[in-house]
This record gives structure tokens, C-alpha cells and sequence, in this order.
């Protein structure tokens, strides 16, 4: 009988959350032949992401993934034998109880946010028993080394990639009503919160001496892009150019799509956690801007991913990445936008280079479905031995 598998998220205004649990759930069913169950609390903003969703049906079945609403009041539903709770979101209270009344009671993972942070490890896989009911949530820590949760990513992802890429990707241009990019031009994707950063930016390549397009998704980055260009508003199908640089706001893209987007560009601007892996393994350059956090809390997380990330780089190429980096996360730089630009132009072949080679590091770490399912498998063995 295939292991019966919950997992539970809530829908937050940037989609980071559905974005990752969308992605695992689709990689338990296809990967590990489970029983994947997804409760989600939003199915409209859900839609976004992938356009397939019913926002109004109760159960529905997707890539091979029971898509559940997640309603108030919560009905009754027999807890699977591995629940996950996405990023802390509080279970359901009857859930919660069903849960507590079952014997052997259930795996419960709460699956945490991912970080570069040397602490990561030492709480990977910790206990915490519930103050009321015989039941034990595990924390699991995503990574970058081998001793967390490793990363999430699909086992043939390296192969579609390096089949989308290998003709120059011009059917997917066109799809965007785009030509194949010239031989001297930059094709970047903008996917940002607001920054302070991006006027200076923008200037920068509207200076560049060579072209630079930028594809943006409609998201919140939208009024600031209408602001620098003086206009009242942008939507999706248009395109400005200012100096050297034309500006494509694109539709809000599925998840399939946008990793083509990040496969098919020179450069890839990220934020969050999803988007952020999702650049990582499509070995292209990037620059992250992490979630702002009050206290500059988030300079913690750019730090450590950012030293992860440099590592092996000649100094100049990682100088020019860290300023970059340090700029668009409001961070002190040794220079100002337009030089940390300039500098990050003259390393670009540098940097292309440690791209490519970053998603071979990455594998060191493991892949997050595999060291999950393990995981889960490993406690349910012990419960059953410890439960005859």
C-alpha cells in the first residue's frame, strides 16, 4: 500500500510558500510513488501559480497530487501517516486531535524555511513533543551541505534543462513575442520586491554600451518600473525602452514556464526562497534579494548564502557578485550601483562560469524529497517495531 502523505500550507502575498509546496508535493507523488495530499487555504492565489486549479472544488486531482481547500471550519479527514505542516502554519485543531487519537500516531514534520546559516545543521531533524497530545513534530531544515535537508529540485531537472537550452531556446521566444537575442546582448529577468535599489540599477543599464533587456513579471515591482519610465502604469504585453535598456513586463507565469525563463536568460534577479533555488539550478548568474526583514534581519541570511555562494571565484569576480548582492539588499558596498555594475560586466564570463559549476556543489547537498521521504520512512519503521 503506497504511504499516505499530508502536507499543509497557507498562502502568503508572495507565493513562496504554495510555490515550494506545490513543487514537493508533485515530487513525493511522481518521484516516490506516495499518496500526496495538498491542503491549501488559498486555491485562487494557488491558480496563479498553476493555472489548472479549480479554485472552487474540495478535492481535485493534479499531476498526480490530491489538491485539497483547506476551509473553516476544517472538516473531518483521517490524518495520513506523514503530515507535514509548510513553514510553521498551524494544523487545523480537529486534525490536530485526530491526529493525537491514532496508533502509531503520525510522522509530523514541520518543514522549515531554507538557509545558508551555520545553525541550520545543528537543529536539522530535532524533536519538539506536543504540550498536550502524544505527538512529536520534527523540524526539517533545508541546506546547502550534506548534514540537512538538502534542496529541493526534480531528479531529471539537470536533463530538461540541458534539452530546453542546447538550440538557444528560440520557440520559447517567440512564445514571448521576443526574436532570438543578438550576439552582444543581455537578456536579464527582474522578479523583486520593491527595492531602493532598482532607479540606480535601471540608470546603470540604460547606460550599459551594450543592449540589456529585462523580462519582468507582473508582481510588485511593476509601480517602481512605471515611476522610473515616467508613465502611469505598465501591463503585461508591454515593452519601453529608455537608452540601452528595453523593459517586457510579461504575465504572471506558471512554475514550468518561469523555470524556462530562468533557463533561457543571461541573468536572473530572484527573491524569496523558490525563485532563489529555482536560479541556482538553472546555472545562470544571479543576483537574491532576500525577504526584508525589520533590523535588517535578512543581511544574516544574504551573508551566509552569499559566502557559500562566491566561494571559489577569483577575487575580482567575487567582489563584483557581493556588490551587487550587498546593493540590492541594502547592504554597504564598496561602490555605487553603476560601478558594482560595471564591474560585475567586465567579470561576466567569470561569473557564467562559476554558475555552471554552482549546480554541481549544489548536489553535494542532497535532493529535499529523498532525504524527506527517508526521514519519514526511517520513523514509521520505528513505530511500527515499537507499536506491535
Amino acid at each position: 500500500m503506497r504511504t499516505r502523505w499530508d502536507i499543509f500550507c497557507t498562502v502568503i502575498d508572495n507565493y513562496g510558500d504554495i510555490g515550494i509546496a506545490w513543487r514537493l508535493a508533485r515530487g513525493l507523488a511522481r518521484e516516490h510513488d506516495l499518496a500526496v495530499r495538498l491542503w491549501v487555504d488559498d486555491l485562487q492565489a494557488f491558480r496563479h501559480l498553476w493555472p489548472a486549479i479549480d479554485p472552487d472544488a474540495d478535492t481535485q486531482l493534479r499531476e498526480g497530487v490530491t489538491v485539497c481547500a483547506w476551509r473553516t471550519p476544517f472538516g473531518a479527514a483521517e490524518p495520513a501517516q506523514v503530515v507535514i505542516d509548510a513553514f510553521g502554519c498551524a494544523l487545523p485543531d480537529a486534525y490536530l486531535d485526530a491526529m493525537g487519537a491514532q496508533s502509531p500516531p503520525p510522522v509530523w514534520i514541520n518543514l522549515e524555511y531554507l538557509s545558508a546559516e551555520p545553525w541550520v545543521a545543528e537543529h536539522h531533524g530535532l524533536p519538539s513533543p506536543h504540550p498536550r497530545l502524544p505527538l512529536t513534530r520534527y523540524f526539517f531544515f533545508p541546506g546547502y551541505t550534506a548534514d540537512t535537508g538538502g534542496l529541493l529540485a526534480e531528479a531529471d531537472l539537470a536533463t530538461r534543462r540541458a534539452a530546453f537550452v542546447q538550440d538557444g531556446c528560440p520557440a520559447f521566444w517567440r512564445t514571448l513575442g521576443l526574436a532570438s537575442p543578438q550576439p552582444d546582448e543581455l537578456r536579464v529577468s527582474l522578479f523583486a520586491y520593491e527595492n531602493p535599489a532598482l532607479p540606480a540599477l535601471l540608470d546603470a543599464w540604460a547606460a550599459d554600451p551594450r543592449p540589456v533587456t529585462c523580462l519582468v513579471p507582473e508582481g510588485r515591482v511593476i509601480p517602481q518600473l512605471a515611476a522610473w519610465l515616467s508613465v502611469a502604469g505598465l501591463q503585461a504585453g508591454e515593452m519601453h525602452q529608455r537608452g540601452a535598456v528595453r523593459l517586457h513586463v510579461l504575465p504572471f507565469v506558471d512554475q514550468d514556464t518561469y523555470d524556462q525563463l530562468l533557463w533561457a536568460c543571461n541573468l536572473n534577479f530572484v527573491r524569496g526562497e523558490d525563485s532563489c533555488v529555482r536560479a541556482q539550478w538553472a546555472a545562470r548568474p544571479l543576483v537574491w534579494q532576500a525577504y526584508p526583514q525589520a533590523d535588517a534581519a535578512h543581511w544574516d541570511k544574504t551573508h551566509a548564502l552569499l559566502a557559500h555562494y562566491i566561494e571559489g571565484l577569483p577575487d575580482d569576480a567575487a567582489r563584483a557578485v557581493s556588490d551587487l548582492w550587498r546593493h540590492w539588499n541594502g547592504m554597504p558596498a564598496e561602490e555605487g550601483v553603476a560601478a558594482s555594475w560595471a564591474a560585475w560586466r567586465a567579470q561576466e564570463a567569470a561569473i557564467e562560469r562559476h554558475a555552471e559549476a554552482w549546480c554541481g556543489r549544489l548536489e553535494r547537498a542532497g535532493r529535499l524529497t529523498a532525504k524527506l521521504v527517508d526521514f519519514a520512512e526511517n520513523k514509521l519503521k520505528s513505530r511500527v517495531f515499537s507499536n506491535p
